[in-house]
């Protein structure tokens, strides 16, 4: 038995949710791919796959070991890809798990300056809610936390940005421009909720004086959804609580304004997770590094937008 075909036939039916499927991926006969699985199982002394007619799982034992197998066979395609380059051109997948909110605001707009400069890495993005970090089944997951987290992962801050408050145009100049944060209870104010948990308290810090105050602002919407708050905005639908790192470029533009500078509303940290392995490939230090750089360039370059006055 070819026991590194196996372990790659076997991370595929995973991936690909059935051996069917996993056949035609992999150009092999559906009973090729199910006699390597079932080799491999018969090596392991153990199941690693429940089958049924309608779905298939991961047993305990399976879970486990595939953790291991994507790890092996990801140091097996580093080796190899060092070993046959002849130059120093970076290569190969950079498989990188986001939360929809990165998705479309943060890793789209960078993509295109990254494979400027390294053209041969194939970026392949999951964007999917999550609530801790999968660390082991990606080269690195892209998730944000309050600027103090401190969570059980290995994790590398991008940047840290505030969350500011945002209007578009037409709604200032419909409803007007507050002045202070307590005129904030005249306006019509659009809130993100999380899970069941809705607050209309904004607490406002001075990034100035630090001064802080406390607002009980009223609710026109509530979303669970970054998109629908930053659609609602633009729309003129009213005023928002959004981190620069989202509402940066909206800001430059003129699509969106920045209401009652210098005060913030937060502030939490863009974090990149890792896997828990002692070498990080190349391709995925050089991405990082990218990111590291251009975050908070493009922070720099979009906290000065048109404001309301």
């Amino acid at each position: 038995m070819d026991r590194l075909q196996s372990m790659r036939v076997f991370q595929r039916v995973v991936d690909e949710g059935g051996f069917a499927a996993a056949a035609r991926v992999l150009d092999m006969s559906p009973a090729v791919v199910t006699r390597l699985v079932a080799d491999l199982e018969d090596h392991l002394g153990t199941r690693l796959l429940h089958r049924s007619t309608r779905r298939l799982s991961l047993s305990e034992a399976g879970e486990a070991y595939l953790a291991r197998v994507r790890a092996i066979l990801q140091d097996i395609d580093d080796a190899h890809a060092l070993a046959s380059s002849h130059s120093n051109d970076l290569a190969g997948e950079l498989h990188i798990l986001a939360l929809p909110v990165f998705g479309p605001h943060v890793l789209a707009p960078l993509m295109a300056g990254f494979k400027n400069i390294h053209p041969k890495i194939t970026l392949d993005i999951t964007v999917e809610t999550f609530l801790e970090p999968p660390v082991e089944d990606y080269d690195l997951v892209l998730f944000a936390a309050g600027a103090d987290y401190d969570g059980d992962v290995i994790a590398r801050k991008i940047v840290s940005t505030n969350h500011v408050l945002v209007a578009a145009p037409s709604y200032l100049k419909a409803h007007g421009v507050p002045k202070t944060p307590q005129e904030l209870q005249a306006h019509q104010c659009l809130h993100i909720k999380r899970g069941s948990q809705r607050s209309r308290m904004w607490r406002m810090q001075n990034s100035e004086t630090n001064e802080i105050q406390e607002v009980l602002t009223p609710a026109s919407l509530w979303t669970n959804h970054i998109d629908t708050l930053l659609s609602a905005t633009l729309a003129g639908g009213g005023i928002s609580s959004i981190a620069l790192a989202l509402s940066g470029r909206l800001i430059q533009s003129g699509a969106l304004v920045r209401v009652l500078s210098p005060w913030t509303t937060g502030q939490y940290a863009v974090l990149a997770a890792l896997p828990s392995r002692k070498f990080l490939p190349r391709r995925t230090r050089v991405f990082l590094d990218y990111l590291s750089a251009q975050m908070p360039a493009q922070l720099n370059d979009t906290c000065h937008g048109p404001e309301g006055s």
